[in-house]
């Protein structure tokens, strides 16, 4: 679970770049690399940085260990 949730997390992250771009400059960079918004593909992934953001919601959730190592 714990890769998974880290791979969510990467998502999470380039979706949130995503955002910033959108946010700065007005370019959406999924949207520019597979023929806008609209397009299937973009959907698709759209979708999956979502689903990515939901399941990084367990990551609130956990309770907060200062002790705990961070290779797990």
């Amino acid at each position: 679970m714990r890769i998974l949730q880290k791979c969510m997390l990467a998502l999470t992250i380039i979706g949130a770049l995503n955002w910033g771009m959108v946010g700065l400059f007005e370019t959406d960079l999924v949207a520019t690399l597979f023929n806008g918004s609209d397009s299937i593909i973009s959907k698709i992934i759209y979708v999956i940085i979502a689903i990515a953001g939901i399941i990084n919601i367990g990551l609130l959730l956990e309770p907060m260990d200062d002790n705990k190592k961070m290779h797990d």
